[in-house]
């Protein structure tokens, strides 16, 4: 499956933004998806994972009640909606699809199977 992220950009700090991730090649519906961001200087940190339904979720818990992960199936889309943004946020948010078949969801980006190539969002103090 080959993943496209996109919705980025600049944003001061208290305000929102949407990433999407595009799927093509494969059957949506049978990936886990998830989004991971990695900050300058920083090691890549899992922000939030949804399963194959939509009806699983998982947060890392400063994006819990500020972020919200969703998919559309129809549409191969996944999406992150980002509120009350801080400046720590700033990053380059990745997608990523996890094939396996799994009772939970994972954290760990080595679990996951394939990658979008990265959409950066700066927020300003």
């Amino acid at each position: 499956v080959q993943l496209q992220a996109f919705g980025g950009g600049l944003v001061q700090a208290g305000g929102s933004l949407r990433l999407s991730c595009v799927a093509s090649g494969s059957t949506f519906s049978r990936y886990d998806m998830a989004w991971f961001r990695q900050a300058p200087g920083k090691e890549r940190e899992f922000v939030a994972a949804i399963g194959r339904s939509g009806s699983l979720t998982d947060y890392v818990d400063s994006a819990k009640g500020r972020f919200t992960i969703s998919r559309d199936n129809a549409e191969n889309t996944v999406y992150l909606q980002m509120n009350s943004l801080k400046p720590d946020d700033t990053a380059v948010y990745y997608c990523a699809a996890d094939r396996s078949s799994n009772l939970w969801l994972r954290r760990s980006g080595y679990e996951y199977d394939y990658w979008g190539q990265g959409t950066l969002v700066t927020v300003s103090s």
